[in-house]
């Protein structure tokens, strides 16, 4: 298969990435580096193979240059001044361990932003709380992309797909910091025509690779059921928070079970009313489980921001699924049968035109 029929292999992925990644051996050589590194130290990957960091690029912080010959721990360290050759830069720099590789690290170069080069006391211009937050999640974050993508390269074909699940679930994480950021704003996402099962299914994959416990999971998919109109990656994140819920909900009990169910409700049509129209939702998922339940004080209230049942929980999943299912001009109900002790939560969705 060619190059542009497939997907793209890690080495693409490395290439392509805009920041500088480099792989250090336990002497802190570097044994491999991207082309952003080579136009970052202005010396092709050839040169810099097989040399020492340390001689290549000068670090003025010797609590940088410490930490890396003393301790195997991450780091992670902003606005770091290096030197390589007569050129002189601010960057943020991580190093990360690679936790199957004993000494071995990966490093990321990136140029510190303008505003983090204004005068001492300044704050940003158009920096909250928040966006600095993302920001510095975000940076190790491509760090561990980047070691999973290494490593993926090293591993046996079998055990390749758990290195690819790391570069998957980072992208994830990412995407998710970015709704999250969004969560606010009247924008959406666009939406497109997609297979609800293959989203469902990659939001199973997610969870089970997580840890279900002694949670029985089990699917009961009508495949007859036309696309909807959707985002993936929004959808598969309100599966994964409502499959983790579930999951939470029911760990601990005995015959502790889940089930996710599709369907077309033909008889009974939703109609989510949006400015000046109305918008048939007759696609219905379902995620039922057979814990306790939210206890009652909090049933009118589960999808409101900082509103949780559970021991330290932050009560923001339920608010973001709500968000993002709002902007797919969709419905989610929560329901609780009391009798036959089962929680649901559905989630009504349209069919693709």
């Amino acid at each position: 298969m060619s190059e542009q029929g497939g997907d793209p292999g890690p080495a693409v992925q490395i290439a392509g990435l805009g920041f500088a990644l480099l792989l250090l051996d336990p002497d802190l050589r570097i044994t491999e580096a991207n082309p952003a590194t080579e136009e970052m130290l202005g010396r092709s990957a050839h040169r810099l193979v097989g040399q020492p960091l340390f001689e290549v690029v000068s670090i003025d912080d010797l609590r940088v240059t410490a930490h890396s010959r003393e301790d195997a721990a991450p780091l992670v360290a902003r606005g770091v001044t290096i030197r390589t050759g007569a050129v002189e830069r601010r960057v943020n720099l991580t190093m990360s361990p690679l936790p199957t590789h004993s000494g071995w690290r990966v490093v990321t170069l990136s140029d510190a932003g303008q505003d983090e080069m204004a005068e001492p006391g300044r704050k940003p211009a158009g920096l909250t709380a928040p966006a600095v937050l993302a920001h510095e999640i975000k940076n190790p974050l491509a760090a561990i992309r980047g070691a999973g993508q290494l490593i993926a390269r090293k591993l046996d074909p079998k055990d390749r797909p758990l290195a690819d699940l790391i570069g998957t679930e980072v992208t994830r994480i990412a995407s998710l910091i970015d709704r999250m950021q969004r969560i606010g704003a009247r924008g959406a996402e666009p939406n497109a025509a997609l297979n609800l099962h293959e989203a469902v299914r990659n939001a199973i994959a997610t969870v089970r690779g997580a840890g279900l416990g002694s949670v029985e999971l089990i699917e009961e998919f009508d495949p007859s059921l036309p696309p909807v109109l959707a985002n993936q990656g929004a959808l598969e994140q309100v599966v994964i928070n409502l499959l983790a819920n579930a999951r939470d909900a029911c760990a601990g009990i005995d015959s502790a079970r889940i089930v996710v169910r599709t369907r077309y409700v033909s008889g009974l049509i939703f109609n989510a009313i949006r400015p000046g129209r109305s918008v048939r939702l007759p696609i219905e998922l379902t995620i039922t489980d057979n814990g306790p339940g939210v206890p009652p004080e909090l049933r009118d209230h589960v999808f409101e921001p900082f509103v949780s049942s559970k021991k330290g929980g932050q009560g923001l999943g339920l608010a973001l699924v709500h968000r993002l299912v709002r902007d797919m001009e969709g419905r989610v109900a929560h329901e609780r049968d009391g009798k036959a002790g089962l929680t649901h939560f559905r989630v009504h969705l349209p069919v693709s035109r």
